[in-house]
């Protein structure tokens, strides 16, 4: 589910959603980047969503991010879009370190690269110079993508074996 949140609730795709489920789909919704923080408790209860894209406005109800934190649900997150989209003025004010911070499952990814103006590295690059990161938060958040991916279990355990021999970490 993606595109505009505003006044296109999650579980008015309930039945879609399950119907995807029902063919062995991944399940995976746009939620608060636009729309409230509830919107992600909908689209995990409703829409039984895997994975959370963007999620930025999930900060605004502590129920959300304690439910994120506990349930190590996924935010896909992708600053640069949500720079251009004026969901943050300036790549500084973004929440992701936040988020990090906090406990919650955030990756960087890239949103409609060629529209947006950056590649999922240009997002890692941004975030990396504008919100000071660490290089345990880039390994930190290189883990979270390994974990949040789609890919076979045994494809994630040996990238997450790379991750480990090259960070060192």
């Amino acid at each position: 589910l993606d595109s505009s949140e505003v006044s296109n609730p999650p579980e008015w795709f309930e039945d879609a959603f399950r119907l995807a489920r029902e063919a062995g789909l991944h399940t995976v919704a746009h939620a608060a980047e636009e729309g409230p923080p509830q919107y992600i408790t909908n689209a995990v209860k409703a829409l039984e969503a895997e994975r959370i894209d963007h999620g930025v406005g999930c900060d605004g109800d502590p129920g959300v991010v304690e439910m994120l934190v506990r349930n190590q649900i996924p935010l896909t997150m992708c600053p640069l879009s949500n720079v251009k989209l004026n969901v943050f003025d300036r790549i500084e004010d973004h929440n992701l370190k936040r988020l990090l911070d906090l406990g919650i499952k955030v990756t960087v990814n890239s949103d409609d690269p060629a529209y947006f103006g950056g590649y999922v590295l240009d997002n890692y690059l941004a975030v990396a110079d504008g919100l000071d990161l660490t290089r345990e938060d880039i390994v930190q958040l290189s883990r979270n993508s390994i974990e949040a991916s789609f890919m076979p279990d045994v494809d994630k355990d040996l990238l997450l074996v790379e991750l480990e021999t090259v960070s060192g970490q």
